[in-house]
C-alpha cells in the first residue's frame, strides 16, 4: 500500500526559527520585535480566533518591519544559507523516507529558507510546501519607512506577555496583556493598514493553520491516497489543524520536541536531538502501517526494536547514538498529556534555545 511522510521542516528536521532570526538579526531590538508579535499571533488564532487570521502569520506581520530597515531577497536568501542548523541526522532520515515513499515538506517558513535548507540536505523543492514572498517587489515610500521603525521601536519595548492555556476571551488575559493587544490592533489594522505597504500583507498566504491543512489536501490529491496513509511530524501551534486533520481521518501524528500546542494534539510524542527516531517511526508506518507503528512506540525499548522489522542500519545507527537510555517516544494519552507537554517544551527549549523554543 502506498503511504506518504509529510513534516514541517523547523523543529523536526532544523533548530531554526529562521523569521525570528531574520528579525533579529536586521531589525534593531528584532528578537523582542517578533516575539511580542508571536505572542500577539497566539491570542489572534487561537484565543479571538480573528476571522482569516491563522497561526503563524507573524511572518507576514512582521514583512513591513523588515522592509523599513531595506531587508532584500538576496540578503534573505544569504542569511537562511549561512545560519542552517539541521536536527542531527535530518538528511539521512529524509533520505531514507524518501528511499521508502513520497516524502513531503510543509513550512511555514519563508521560501528562502526552505529553499536553503533544500539545497544542504538534497531534498526537491518542487515536493515543499512554504510561505513564498518575494520582498523585492514591495516599494517602501520615506515617510511610512520611518513611521515602521517608529512602531517597530514602540513594539519592542512593550512588557512580554503570556497566553494562558486556558483563556478562550480578551477576558480570560491578565489587563496588561488586553492592554497591548488593544494597542497592537490599532497599530496592525489601523495604521499599516492605512500604509502602502499593506499591499505585503495582503498579498502574502502564510502556510499555517489551514495552510498547512491545505497542503496536505493538496499532497494527497497527487499520491491518489486517503489520509490514512499520512504520517505527519510537527512541533508547534502552526500544526495543531494538520494534526488534527490527519489524526481525524486515519493517520498519524507526530510531535517531535512540541511544544503543548504540539504535544495536545499528536498521537506520538518523541523527545530527542537526534532524527533518526523520526525515521524508525517512519520506517515500521511506510512498511507496515499505523497500527505497527503504534505497536513499536507502545513497547519501546532495546528489545522489543531488536524484535521489530526495523531496518537494521537504522538501529544499528539508533543503538550507536544511543548505548545507554534511549530518546523517549511515548503515546500521548489524556493521563500522561500534562506531563508530557511540561518535559517536551522543556526539551525543545534545551535543543533549540530557549528565545526560539518558548515561540508558539
Amino acid at each position: 500500500m502506498k503511504r506518504v511522510f509529510v513534516s514541517d521542516c523547523e523543529g523536526p528536521i532544523s533548530k531554526n526559527d529562521n523569521a525570528f532570526e531574520l528579525t533579529a538579526h536586521f531589525v534593531p531590538s528584532g528578537d523582542r520585535l517578533f516575539t511580542v508579535i508571536s505572542r500577539y499571533d497566539d491570542v489572534l488564532a487561537y484565543v479571538v480566533k480573528k476571522p482569516g487570521y491563522e497561526a503563524g502569520d507573524t511572518l507576514k506581520l512582521v514583512l513591513p518591519f523588515l522592509k523599513a530597515y531595506d531587508v532584500r531577497d538576496e540578503q534573505m536568501e544569504d542569511f537562511s544559507r549561512r545560519t542552517l542548523i539541521l536536527i542531527s541526522n535530518a538528511q539521512d532520515t529524509l533520505q531514507h523516507v524518501r528511499s521508502l515513499a513520497p516524502a513531503f515538506i510543509v513550512s511555514t517558513s519563508y521560501e528562502h529558507y526552505v529553499k536553503a535548507l533544500c539545497q544542504s540536505v538534497g531534498f526537491p523543492f518542487e515536493n515543499t510546501y512554504c510561505t513564498r514572498v518575494n520582498i523585492d517587489k514591495y516599494p517602501v515610500i520615506e515617510e511610512e519607512r520611518k513611521e515602521l521603525q517608529m512602531l517597530a521601536n514602540e513594539i519592542s519595548r512593550m512588557p512580554m506577555f503570556d497566553v494562558p492555556p486556558t483563556a478562550r476571551s480578551l477576558k480570560d488575559l491578565p489587563e496588561e496583556a488586553r492592554s497591548i493587544v488593544d494597542r497592537l490592533d490599532e497599530i496592525f489594522w489601523k495604521q499599516i493598514a492605512s500604509m502602502c505597504i499593506w499591499r505585503i500583507l495582503s498579498e502574502v498566504s502564510t502556510v499555517g493553520g489551514m495552510g498547512k491543512v491545505k497542503a496536505i489536501e493538496d499532497i494527497v490529491g497527487r499520491q491518489g491516497v486517503t489520509l490514512e496513509e499520512v504520517m505527519y511530524v510537527g512541533d508547534s501551534i502552526t500544526d495543531v489543524k494538520a494534526f488534527n486533520h490527519v489524526k481525524d481521518n486515519g493517520g498519524l501524528t507526530v510531535s517531535f520536541n512540541g511544544n503543548e500546542h504540539a504535544v495536545q494534539n499528536a498521537e506520538v510524542a518523541i523527545l530527542s536531538e537526534n532524527s533518526i527516531v523520526t525515521a524508525i517511526v517512519a520506517d515500521v508506518f511506510l512498511n507496515c502501517g499505523k497500527s505497527d507503528a503504534i505497536e513499536l512506540v507502545e513497547g519501546w525499548n532495546r528489545r522489543t526494536l531488536e524484535r521489530s522489522s526495523v531496518d537494521q542500519n537504522l538501529l544499528n545507527r539508533l543503538f550507536k547514538a544511543y548505548p545507554g537510555r534511549l530518546p523517549k517516544v511515548k503515546i500521548i494519552t489524556d493521563q500522561n498529556m500534562e506531563i508530557l507537554s511540561r518535559e517536551s517544551s522543556g526539551f525543545r527549549n534545551m535543543v533549540r534555545g530557549e528565545a526560539i523554543g518558548r515561540l508558539g
